[in-house]
C-alpha cells in the first residue's frame, strides 16, 4: 500500500489530495480531487498507476469539486464513490462496508456524520504488509476536527470515537494542513503541560506538510476533541459532560 499526497489550493484552503494504491495490482483510489488544475500534471505526467475510483470524503466544494471535470476528461469510465450529497456520485458505501482495492488494500467506510451528514471516512488496511492509515476527510484534523456544519456535538464525539477505535498505529490522512493553527489553538487549552503537544507544535514549525506524519495514538495523546475528560479540558470549557465539553471547545475554535 501507497500513499501520496497531492496538495490543492495551498496557501488558501490549504488542500490535500491523495492517491491510495495497491502496488501488487498497481489500481489506485483517486481522493479528494477537488481541484484539477492543481494535480494535473502529477495524473497526466507521474501516475503510473491505473485510477479505479475516484472518492469523496464528503460533498463541499473544495472536495468534490473536482468531480465533473475529471469524469469528462481523464477518467470517463470511472465510478465515483462518495456520500449521498457528493455530486456524480454512483455508489455510496453502508456505514462499515469493505472494498477491496486491487489484491490486497481492504477499505472500510466509515460514516461520521457532523461536519456534513454524508461525510464518510476510509479506513485502508493492507492485508500482506499490514499498513494501516485512514482518509479523515474534515472530521479528524491533526489535534483538531471539522466544524459542526450539519450536524452537532454529541455526532461529531460519536463520530470521532469511532474512528478512535481503529488500531493505535493507524496512520492519519485529515482533509486539509491545519496543524500549525490547530496545534496554537490546543496550547490555548492545555498550555505546556502536554509534552505530545509541544513536539506537535515544533514539528509544524519546521514541516509545511504534516500529514501522514501522525497516528491515532498520537490524536488521544494531544488532540483536546478527544480529550474530553482531560482537566485541562474541563477546566478550559467549564463543561464536565463530554458532549457539553465538545460543543464548547468547537465554539472556542470558530472564533480562535
Amino acid at each position: 500500500m501507497h500513499v501520496t499526497y497531492l496538495p490543492m489550493s495551498w496557501k488558501s484552503g490549504d488542500n490535500y489530495c491523495y492517491l491510495l494504491t495497491d502496488e501488487e495490482s498497481n489500481q489506485s483510489w483517486l481522493i479528494d480531487p477537488a481541484y484539477p488544475s492543481d494535480i494535473l500534471d502529477f495524473l497526466t505526467k507521474k501516475n503510473k498507476t491505473e485510477v479505479a475510483s475516484i472518492v469523496n470524503t464528503h460533498h463541499h466544494y473544495d472536495h468534490a469539486g473536482g468531480n465533473g471535470q475529471l469524469l469528462s476528461t481523464l477518467y470517463k469510465s470511472v465510478p465515483v464513490i462518495a456520500g449521498k450529497d457528493c455530486p456524480y456520485v454512483s455508489y455510496t458505501p453502508s456505514d462499515e462496508e469493505v472494498i477491496l482495492l486491487g489484491k490486497n488494500v481492504e477499505i472500510t467506510a466509515l460514516h461520521t456524520p457532523c461536519h456534513t451528514q454524508d461525510s464518510i471516512c476510509y479506513y485502508a488496511k493492507d492485508k500482506k504488509t499490514g499498513e494501516k492509515c485512514v482518509f479523515t476527510g474534515d472530521t479528524l484534523f491533526t489535534a483538531g476536527c471539522g466544524r459542526f456544519f450539519e450536524g452537532t456535538a454529541e455526532q461529531m464525539k460519536s463520530s470521532l470515537e469511532k474512528l478512535l477505535s481503529l488500531p493505535e498505529e493507524t496512520v492519519t490522512y485529515p482533509g486539509h494542513e491545519y496543524t500549525a493553527s490547530d496545534a496554537k489553538f490546543a496550547k490555548t487549552v492545555f498550555g505546556s503541560n502536554n509534552q505530545a503537544l509541544n513536539e506537535l507544535e515544533e514539528f509544524a514549525k519546521k514541516h509545511e506538510f504534516t500529514t501522514g506524519c501522525f497516528t491515532l495514538k498520537d490524536e488521544k495523546a494531544f488532540n483536546p476533541f478527544v480529550r474530553l475528560t482531560d482537566p485541562f479540558v474541563v477546566r478550559a470549557t467549564g463543561k464536565k459532560d463530554p458532549v457539553e465539553a465538545m460543543g464548547k471547545l468547537r465554539a472556542m475554535k470558530d472564533i480562535f
